[in-house]
Protein backbone atom coordinates (compact mmCIF):
# COMPACT_ATOMS: atom_id res chain seq x y z
CA UNK A 1 0.00 0.00 0.00
CA UNK A 2 1.02 3.17 -0.71
CA UNK A 3 2.34 5.39 2.10
CA UNK A 4 2.54 9.34 2.79
CA UNK A 5 4.99 11.77 3.80
CA UNK A 6 2.57 14.77 4.22
CA UNK A 7 0.11 16.29 6.52
CA UNK A 8 -3.38 14.26 6.66
CA UNK A 9 -6.60 17.08 7.10
CA UNK A 10 -8.44 16.52 10.30
CA UNK A 11 -12.26 16.35 10.39
CA UNK A 12 -11.72 17.57 14.16
CA UNK A 13 -9.99 21.03 13.21
CA UNK A 14 -13.16 22.80 12.74
CA UNK A 15 -15.14 21.55 15.72
CA UNK A 16 -11.35 22.58 17.50
CA UNK A 17 -12.16 26.00 16.00
CA UNK A 18 -15.73 26.25 17.13
CA UNK A 19 -14.97 25.74 20.66
CA UNK A 20 -11.67 27.93 21.13
CA UNK A 21 -13.55 30.65 19.40
CA UNK A 22 -15.96 30.48 22.55
CA UNK A 23 -14.62 29.12 25.69
CA UNK A 24 -11.72 30.25 27.48
CA UNK A 25 -9.96 26.46 27.45
CA UNK A 26 -10.43 23.67 25.40
CA UNK A 27 -9.00 20.19 26.39
CA UNK A 28 -8.36 17.54 23.21
CA UNK A 29 -8.84 14.16 25.57
CA UNK A 30 -8.30 10.57 23.65
CA UNK A 31 -5.79 7.44 23.15
CA UNK A 32 -2.24 8.20 22.95
CA UNK A 33 -0.99 8.15 19.51
CA UNK A 34 -4.05 9.69 17.35
CA UNK A 35 -2.60 13.06 16.68
CA UNK A 36 -3.78 15.14 19.85
CA UNK A 37 -0.46 17.65 19.82
CA UNK A 38 0.00 16.96 16.26
CA UNK A 39 -3.35 18.80 14.96
CA UNK A 40 -2.42 21.94 17.35
CA UNK A 41 0.43 22.12 16.84
CA UNK A 42 -0.38 22.61 12.27
CA UNK A 43 -3.38 24.67 13.57
CA UNK A 44 -1.80 27.15 15.75
CA UNK A 45 2.18 27.23 14.69
CA UNK A 46 2.86 30.15 16.69
CA UNK A 47 1.36 29.58 19.69
CA UNK A 48 3.51 28.99 22.96
CA UNK A 49 4.02 25.19 23.59
CA UNK A 50 4.46 23.09 26.95
CA UNK A 51 4.99 19.81 27.29
CA UNK A 52 4.47 17.96 31.06
CA UNK A 53 6.07 14.50 29.12
CA UNK A 54 9.21 16.83 30.55
CA UNK A 55 9.89 15.60 34.17
CA UNK A 56 11.12 19.78 35.11
CA UNK A 57 8.59 21.75 33.80
CA UNK A 58 6.22 19.08 35.17
CA UNK A 59 7.30 19.79 38.78
CA UNK A 60 7.70 23.24 38.30
CA UNK A 61 3.89 23.76 37.37
CA UNK A 62 2.87 21.41 39.92
CA UNK A 63 5.31 22.85 43.15
CA UNK A 64 5.04 26.52 41.88
CA UNK A 65 2.09 26.92 39.58
CA UNK A 66 1.53 30.76 39.73
CA UNK A 67 5.25 31.41 38.99
CA UNK A 68 4.57 28.80 35.98
CA UNK A 69 1.78 30.38 34.70
CA UNK A 70 2.96 33.98 34.91
CA UNK A 71 5.88 32.91 33.19
CA UNK A 72 3.65 31.48 30.26
CA UNK A 73 3.16 34.26 26.83
CA UNK A 74 -0.90 33.60 26.08
CA UNK A 75 -2.51 32.04 23.83
CA UNK A 76 -0.90 29.50 25.38
CA UNK A 77 -0.68 25.09 24.05
CA UNK A 78 -0.51 22.54 27.07
CA UNK A 79 0.67 19.18 26.20
CA UNK A 80 -0.38 16.17 28.84
CA UNK A 81 -1.45 18.08 31.45
CA UNK A 82 -3.15 14.44 32.98
CA UNK A 83 0.44 14.85 34.32
CA UNK A 84 -0.36 18.13 36.31
CA UNK A 85 -3.84 17.51 38.35
CA UNK A 86 -2.26 20.43 40.85
CA UNK A 87 -2.32 22.96 37.89
CA UNK A 88 -6.11 22.60 37.38
CA UNK A 89 -7.41 25.32 40.18
CA UNK A 90 -4.84 27.56 39.58
CA UNK A 91 -6.04 27.59 35.82
CA UNK A 92 -9.59 28.08 37.14
CA UNK A 93 -8.27 31.14 39.16
CA UNK A 94 -6.79 32.73 36.18
CA UNK A 95 -9.65 31.99 33.43
CA UNK A 96 -12.39 33.43 36.09
CA UNK A 97 -10.40 36.66 36.21
CA UNK A 98 -9.80 36.90 32.44
CA UNK A 99 -13.06 34.98 30.29
CA UNK A 100 -11.43 35.55 26.81
CA UNK A 101 -12.07 32.54 24.95
CA UNK A 102 -9.01 30.62 23.28
CA UNK A 103 -6.52 31.34 26.20
CA UNK A 104 -5.67 27.83 26.74
CA UNK A 105 -5.35 24.83 24.34
CA UNK A 106 -4.71 21.81 26.72
CA UNK A 107 -4.24 17.80 25.58
CA UNK A 108 -4.50 14.97 27.38
CA UNK A 109 -4.65 11.29 27.15
CA UNK A 110 -7.99 10.34 28.84
CA UNK A 111 -8.25 9.30 32.37
CA UNK A 112 -10.87 9.44 34.67
CA UNK A 113 -8.68 11.43 37.07
CA UNK A 114 -7.87 13.88 34.60
CA UNK A 115 -11.86 14.26 33.84
CA UNK A 116 -12.73 14.23 37.22
CA UNK A 117 -10.22 17.85 38.11
CA UNK A 118 -11.45 18.84 34.69
CA UNK A 119 -15.20 18.78 35.78
CA UNK A 120 -14.45 19.76 39.69
CA UNK A 121 -12.16 22.93 38.52
CA UNK A 122 -13.02 24.06 35.16
CA UNK A 123 -16.40 23.34 35.12
CA UNK A 124 -18.62 25.72 32.65
CA UNK A 125 -14.79 27.32 31.90
CA UNK A 126 -13.07 24.44 29.57
CA UNK A 127 -14.80 22.27 26.37
CA UNK A 128 -13.82 18.89 26.01
CA UNK A 129 -13.25 17.44 22.38
CA UNK A 130 -12.83 13.74 22.42
CA UNK A 131 -10.46 12.80 19.31
CA UNK A 132 -10.00 9.11 17.56
CA UNK A 133 -7.66 8.16 14.97
CA UNK A 134 -7.96 8.71 11.38
CA UNK A 135 -11.73 8.17 10.03
CA UNK A 136 -11.47 6.07 6.23
CA UNK A 137 -12.74 9.20 4.99
CA UNK A 138 -9.80 11.35 6.48
CA UNK A 139 -7.08 8.45 4.90
CA UNK A 140 -8.66 8.26 1.79
CA UNK A 141 -8.15 12.18 1.57
CA UNK A 142 -4.46 11.70 1.12
CA UNK A 143 -4.34 7.75 -0.08
CA UNK A 144 -7.67 7.92 -2.88
CA UNK A 145 -6.93 4.20 -3.80
CA UNK A 146 -7.16 2.77 -0.21
CA UNK A 147 -10.15 0.51 -0.08
CA UNK A 148 -11.96 -0.27 3.25
CA UNK A 149 -10.36 -3.58 3.94
CA UNK A 150 -6.95 -2.29 3.78
CA UNK A 151 -7.74 0.51 6.04
CA UNK A 152 -9.64 -1.83 8.31
CA UNK A 153 -6.53 -4.22 8.98
CA UNK A 154 -3.77 -1.08 8.81
CA UNK A 155 -6.07 0.84 11.26
CA UNK A 156 -6.61 4.15 11.45
CA UNK A 157 -3.54 5.83 13.80
CA UNK A 158 -1.61 8.28 12.21
CA UNK A 159 1.57 7.22 12.70
CA UNK A 160 0.86 4.48 10.30
CA UNK A 161 0.50 6.24 7.23
CA UNK A 162 3.38 8.37 7.61
CA UNK A 163 6.22 6.09 6.11
CA UNK A 164 8.35 5.07 8.49
CA UNK A 165 6.68 1.74 9.22
CA UNK A 166 6.07 -1.48 6.24
CA UNK A 167 4.68 -3.29 9.10
CA UNK A 168 1.94 -2.03 11.15
CA UNK A 169 2.75 -4.90 13.21
CA UNK A 170 6.37 -3.46 14.07
CA UNK A 171 4.40 -0.25 15.17
CA UNK A 172 1.59 -1.93 17.45
CA UNK A 173 3.95 -3.82 19.38
CA UNK A 174 5.49 -0.53 20.35
CA UNK A 175 2.64 0.93 20.84
CA UNK A 176 1.47 -1.67 22.76
CA UNK A 177 4.27 -1.87 24.97
CA UNK A 178 4.16 2.15 25.52
CA UNK A 179 0.39 1.80 26.64
CA UNK A 180 0.92 -1.04 29.28
CA UNK A 181 3.80 0.42 30.98
CA UNK A 182 2.41 4.42 30.98
CA UNK A 183 -1.38 4.17 30.97
CA UNK A 184 -2.44 0.91 32.53
CA UNK A 185 0.53 1.37 35.34
CA UNK A 186 -0.86 4.77 35.90
CA UNK A 187 -4.33 3.63 36.85
CA UNK A 188 -2.80 1.03 39.34
CA UNK A 189 -5.81 -1.70 38.75
CA UNK A 190 -3.48 -3.72 37.21
CA UNK A 191 -1.01 -6.02 39.06
CA UNK A 192 0.55 -8.63 36.40
CA UNK A 193 0.64 -7.15 33.00
CA UNK A 194 1.24 -10.49 31.31
CA UNK A 195 -2.39 -11.30 32.49
CA UNK A 196 -3.49 -8.46 31.17
CA UNK A 197 -1.84 -8.90 27.83
CA UNK A 198 -3.78 -12.01 27.71
CA UNK A 199 -6.76 -9.75 28.74
CA UNK A 200 -6.64 -7.56 26.00
CA UNK A 201 -6.62 -10.52 22.76
CA UNK A 202 -9.66 -11.58 24.88
CA UNK A 203 -11.17 -8.86 24.64
CA UNK A 204 -10.02 -8.44 20.91
CA UNK A 205 -12.11 -11.87 20.49
CA UNK A 206 -15.28 -10.52 21.39
CA UNK A 207 -14.94 -7.01 19.43
CA UNK A 208 -18.89 -6.83 18.24
CA UNK A 209 -19.78 -9.49 20.33
CA UNK A 210 -22.29 -9.87 23.35
CA UNK A 211 -19.94 -8.30 26.57
CA UNK A 212 -19.63 -11.03 29.30
CA UNK A 213 -17.80 -10.80 32.25
CA UNK A 214 -17.40 -14.17 33.06
CA UNK A 215 -16.31 -15.54 29.95
CA UNK A 216 -13.39 -13.30 29.94
CA UNK A 217 -12.45 -13.78 33.09
CA UNK A 218 -12.54 -17.46 32.49
CA UNK A 219 -10.66 -17.44 29.61
CA UNK A 220 -8.18 -15.45 31.20
CA UNK A 221 -7.42 -16.78 34.24
CA UNK A 222 -8.66 -14.00 36.78
CA UNK A 223 -11.59 -13.40 38.78
CA UNK A 224 -14.66 -11.79 37.18
CA UNK A 225 -14.36 -8.97 39.39
CA UNK A 226 -10.81 -8.30 37.55
CA UNK A 227 -12.18 -8.81 34.44
CA UNK A 228 -14.82 -5.93 35.18
CA UNK A 229 -11.88 -3.70 36.31
CA UNK A 230 -9.75 -4.22 33.84
CA UNK A 231 -12.74 -3.22 31.39
CA UNK A 232 -12.79 -0.29 33.35
CA UNK A 233 -9.21 0.59 32.18
CA UNK A 234 -9.36 -0.11 28.87
CA UNK A 235 -12.51 2.48 28.83
CA UNK A 236 -10.89 4.93 30.72
CA UNK A 237 -8.18 5.12 28.44
CA UNK A 238 -10.32 5.28 25.38
CA UNK A 239 -9.58 1.85 23.72
CA UNK A 240 -12.69 0.14 23.73
CA UNK A 241 -16.32 1.65 23.51
CA UNK A 242 -19.63 -0.19 25.19
CA UNK A 243 -22.54 0.23 23.33
CA UNK A 244 -25.27 0.23 25.25
CA UNK A 245 -28.58 -2.40 24.06
CA UNK A 246 -32.18 -0.59 23.89
CA UNK A 247 -35.05 -1.14 25.55
CA UNK A 248 -38.53 0.21 25.31
CA UNK A 249 -39.94 -2.59 26.97
CA UNK A 250 -37.77 -4.58 29.81
CA UNK A 251 -39.41 -7.49 28.74
CA UNK A 252 -37.41 -10.72 29.30
CA UNK A 253 -37.86 -11.29 25.27
CA UNK A 254 -34.46 -8.54 25.17
CA UNK A 255 -30.72 -8.80 25.87
CA UNK A 256 -29.68 -6.58 28.53
CA UNK A 257 -25.55 -6.78 28.21
CA UNK A 258 -23.85 -4.43 26.19
CA UNK A 259 -21.08 -4.84 23.05
CA UNK A 260 -18.06 -4.25 23.53
CA UNK A 261 -15.86 -2.96 20.72
CA UNK A 262 -12.41 -1.81 19.90
CA UNK A 263 -12.29 1.97 18.92
CA UNK A 264 -9.77 1.64 16.43
CA UNK A 265 -10.45 -1.76 14.86
CA UNK A 266 -6.83 -2.00 13.52
CA UNK A 267 -5.19 -2.41 17.03
CA UNK A 268 -7.94 -5.30 17.35
CA UNK A 269 -6.73 -7.10 14.02
CA UNK A 270 -3.19 -6.85 15.38
CA UNK A 271 -4.01 -8.73 18.96
CA UNK A 272 -5.66 -11.01 16.70
CA UNK A 273 -2.34 -11.53 14.53
CA UNK A 274 -4.43 -10.02 11.35
CA UNK A 275 -1.84 -8.37 8.97
CA UNK A 276 -3.27 -9.12 5.95
CA UNK A 277 -6.30 -8.37 4.24
CA UNK A 278 -6.57 -12.39 3.03
CA UNK A 279 -5.98 -13.05 6.79
CA UNK A 280 -8.88 -10.92 7.22
CA UNK A 281 -11.31 -12.52 4.69
CA UNK A 282 -10.52 -16.10 5.98
CA UNK A 283 -10.97 -15.24 9.19
CA UNK A 284 -14.47 -16.51 11.09
CA UNK A 285 -14.24 -13.03 12.61
CA UNK A 286 -14.51 -10.89 9.74
CA UNK A 287 -17.76 -10.19 10.08
CA UNK A 288 -17.83 -9.03 13.56
CA UNK A 289 -14.65 -6.97 12.79
CA UNK A 290 -16.70 -5.11 10.02
CA UNK A 291 -18.93 -4.58 12.58
CA UNK A 292 -16.46 -2.93 15.03
CA UNK A 293 -14.90 -0.35 11.76
CA UNK A 294 -18.18 0.71 11.14
CA UNK A 295 -19.24 1.18 14.14
CA UNK A 296 -16.27 2.95 14.99
CA UNK A 297 -16.77 4.98 12.22
CA UNK A 298 -20.03 6.60 13.53
CA UNK A 299 -19.01 7.05 16.85
CA UNK A 300 -16.08 9.49 15.49
CA UNK A 301 -18.81 10.91 13.02
CA UNK A 302 -21.11 12.07 16.06
CA UNK A 303 -18.18 13.02 18.17
CA UNK A 304 -16.40 15.36 15.48
CA UNK A 305 -19.89 17.01 14.78
CA UNK A 306 -20.23 17.44 18.54
CA UNK A 307 -23.39 15.32 18.75
CA UNK A 308 -24.73 13.06 21.47
CA UNK A 309 -27.54 11.36 20.02
CA UNK A 310 -29.03 8.36 21.47
CA UNK A 311 -27.44 5.04 19.78
CA UNK A 312 -27.70 1.77 21.00
CA UNK A 313 -27.99 -1.73 19.68
CA UNK A 314 -31.24 -4.06 19.58
CA UNK A 315 -31.53 -7.85 20.08
CA UNK A 316 -33.78 -10.50 21.73
CA UNK A 317 -32.75 -13.61 23.25
CA UNK A 318 -33.82 -15.39 20.14
CA UNK A 319 -31.38 -13.53 18.32
CA UNK A 320 -32.94 -11.28 15.95
CA UNK A 321 -31.01 -8.06 15.84
CA UNK A 322 -30.17 -5.08 14.56
CA UNK A 323 -26.66 -3.56 14.59
CA UNK A 324 -26.72 -0.23 15.28
CA UNK A 325 -29.80 2.54 16.13
CA UNK A 326 -29.43 6.14 16.16
CA UNK A 327 -32.33 7.59 17.33
CA UNK A 328 -34.23 10.85 16.76
CA UNK A 329 -37.51 12.24 17.79
CA UNK A 330 -38.43 8.72 18.86
CA UNK A 331 -37.83 6.90 15.87
CA UNK A 332 -34.37 5.60 14.66
CA UNK A 333 -32.60 5.21 11.92
CA UNK A 334 -31.04 1.47 11.59
CA UNK A 335 -27.80 0.34 10.90
CA UNK A 336 -26.97 -3.30 9.69
CA UNK A 337 -23.07 -4.06 9.21
CA UNK A 338 -22.98 -6.17 6.02
CA UNK A 339 -19.27 -7.51 4.83
CA UNK A 340 -20.38 -8.43 1.75
CA UNK A 341 -20.18 -6.42 -1.73
CA UNK A 342 -24.57 -6.54 -2.39
CA UNK A 343 -26.36 -7.75 0.02
CA UNK A 344 -29.68 -8.41 -0.80
CA UNK A 345 -33.37 -8.72 1.15
CA UNK A 346 -31.64 -11.03 3.85
CA UNK A 347 -29.70 -8.27 5.32
CA UNK A 348 -33.34 -6.26 6.01
CA UNK A 349 -34.34 -9.36 8.46
CA UNK A 350 -32.96 -7.37 11.59
CA UNK A 351 -35.23 -4.39 10.68
CA UNK A 352 -38.55 -6.40 9.71
CA UNK A 353 -38.04 -7.88 12.98
CA UNK A 354 -37.44 -4.50 14.67
CA UNK A 355 -40.71 -3.26 12.99
CA UNK A 356 -42.75 -6.62 14.13
CA UNK A 357 -41.64 -5.91 17.71
CA UNK A 358 -42.04 -2.08 18.15
CA UNK A 359 -44.50 -1.19 15.40
CA UNK A 360 -44.21 0.36 11.78
CA UNK A 361 -43.60 3.63 13.11
CA UNK A 362 -40.20 2.61 14.69
CA UNK A 363 -38.26 3.23 11.85
CA UNK A 364 -37.53 6.08 10.13
CA UNK A 365 -34.94 4.74 7.70
CA UNK A 366 -32.64 1.75 6.90
CA UNK A 367 -28.90 1.65 6.01
CA UNK A 368 -27.03 -1.36 5.45
CA UNK A 369 -23.53 -0.66 5.67
CA UNK A 370 -21.45 -2.90 3.26
CA UNK A 371 -18.58 -2.81 0.49
CA UNK A 372 -20.80 -1.67 -2.32
CA UNK A 373 -18.57 1.24 -4.03
CA UNK A 374 -22.66 2.10 -5.64
CA UNK A 375 -25.34 3.04 -3.10
CA UNK A 376 -28.45 1.11 -4.42
CA UNK A 377 -32.34 0.74 -2.76
CA UNK A 378 -33.15 -2.56 -1.49
CA UNK A 379 -36.51 -1.16 -0.16
CA UNK A 380 -39.01 1.62 -0.19
CA UNK A 381 -40.88 1.92 2.75
CA UNK A 382 -39.30 2.84 5.08
CA UNK A 383 -36.61 3.91 2.52
CA UNK A 384 -33.63 1.51 2.96
CA UNK A 385 -30.48 1.60 0.88
CA UNK A 386 -27.27 -0.36 0.75
CA UNK A 387 -24.44 2.23 0.86
CA UNK A 388 -20.42 2.00 1.68
CA UNK A 389 -19.34 3.52 5.16
CA UNK A 390 -18.04 6.72 3.69
CA UNK A 391 -22.04 7.16 2.47
CA UNK A 392 -22.62 6.11 5.60
CA UNK A 393 -21.51 8.59 7.57
CA UNK A 394 -22.82 11.32 5.06
CA UNK A 395 -26.51 9.78 5.70
CA UNK A 396 -26.02 9.56 9.32
CA UNK A 397 -28.81 12.55 10.88
CA UNK A 398 -27.15 15.75 11.88
CA UNK A 399 -27.97 18.35 13.88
Amino acid sequence: MQIIRMWIERDWSGALAALEGAFPAVLLTGPRQVGKTSLLRHDHPGRTYVTFDDPSLARHAETEPEDFLSRLAEPVMLDEVQYVPGLFRHLKRRIDEDRRPGRFLMTGSQTFALMQNVSESLAGRCAVLEMSTLSFREALRALPDLTDLDFLVRGGFPELYAGRFERPADWYAAYLATYLERDVRNLRQVGDLRDFDRFLRAAALRSGTLLSYAELARDVGVAPNTAKAWVSVLRASGQIYLLEPYHRSMGKRLVKSPKLYFVDVGLACYLLGIEQVETLRASPLAGALWETFVVGQVLRHFRVERQRPAVWFWRTAYGEEVDLLVERGGRFVAVECKLSERPGPEALRGFRSLVNFYGEDVLEAGLVACRTSHSYLLQEDPPTRAVGVVELVAALPSG
